[in-house]
């Protein structure tokens, strides 16, 4: 018979806690569920904000949170999931960050917090009360970890990279025709 300690109950619960936050965060971008934009909606919020094309952003960002989130639940393939995860968080903090960090001022605080959570457990891993367990670490290698979060972070810095260039020069053109007139 197999004993869980504290550790792999503590890992359950931010997990499934976690990951079920972000799978229904995902769920709104996708499906329109929970009082969501759904891919449309989404797509012209994610335009607004500076994510350009809005439609194909709304899709990459509803699938990593509702993919990442549902994984890490799971405790299935979790280097990846929370890495997943992290990065569309770091999008969504890029956003909020010239509100401050509160999220009662429409900070970063949420996306911060939502984002490390799942990058901490990409890096602990799931426990023993996980998919990943039961199927031997196959999805959960060592080597996975930092490739994960490695080839994630390079892609959420040029994707929030050339966000934030388009939300400047987007800036700079109202300031300019403001002088014009």
């Amino acid at each position: 018979m197999t004993c869980y300690d504290r550790r792999d109950v503590g890992l359950l619960l931010l997990r499934m806690g976690t990951g079920g936050v972000l799978a229904a965060h995902g769920a709104q971008k996708l499906l329109g569920w929970f009082g969501g934009g759904g891919i449309e909606g989404t797509g012209k919020f994610m335009e607004s904000v500076g994510y350009s094309p809005g439609k194909a952003s709304a899709m990459a960002a509803g699938l990593a949170e509702a993919g990442g989130g549902t994984l890490l639940a799971l405790g299935l393939a979790t280097p990846a999931a929370g890495a997943a995860a992290a990065g569309a968080m770091a999008g969504a903090a890029a956003v909020h960050v010239p509100n401050g960090f509160f999220a009662a001022e429409g900070g970063y605080e949420y996306a911060v917090s939502l984002g490390l959570a799942a990058a901490g457990l990409a890096v602990t891993g799931p426990g023993r009360l996980s998919l990943d367990h039961v199927l031997g670490h196959v999805f959960d290698r060592g080597w996975m970890v930092p490739a994960a979060l490695g080839v994630t972070a390079a892609v959420t810095a040029v994707v929030v990279g050339t966000r934030n260039r388009r939300v400047r020069q987007q800036k700079e053109g109202e300031q300019e025709s403001l002088f014009d007139e």
